[in-house]
């Protein structure tokens, strides 16, 4: 059994209050967890309104596994936010 853990830094340039970035991040998050079926949940910067923080959590089978579930996250990431993605942490234990 692996655990495959992923920080990915999101960008909002146009939110201008909390309530801009909760409803993108509402949206990532469903969005992510249906698709997925794997933890997220904003993990940082909460009081930031042009910065989003998801820690995103899966267990596979072994590491070739682990690794095409981040990846295909991240590529869902991106495809599914206007914002910039800035930075991405990625651990398999």
């Amino acid at each position: 059994m692996h655990v495959a853990v992923m920080e990915i830094r999101v960008f909002l340039p146009w939110a201008g209050s909390l309530k801009d970035k909760r409803m993108e991040r509402r949206s990532l998050i469903d969005k992510i967890r249906r698709r997925f079926n794997v933890s997220v949940a904003e993990v940082e910067a909460q009081d930031t309104h042009q910065l989003l923080v998801l820690g995103i959590a899966a267990i596979a089978g072994d590491t070739a596994q682990a690794d095409s579930i981040l990846d295909r996250v991240w590529e869902f990431t991106q495809r599914n936010t206007e914002g910039e993605i800035t930075c991405v942490y990625r651990e398999i234990r």
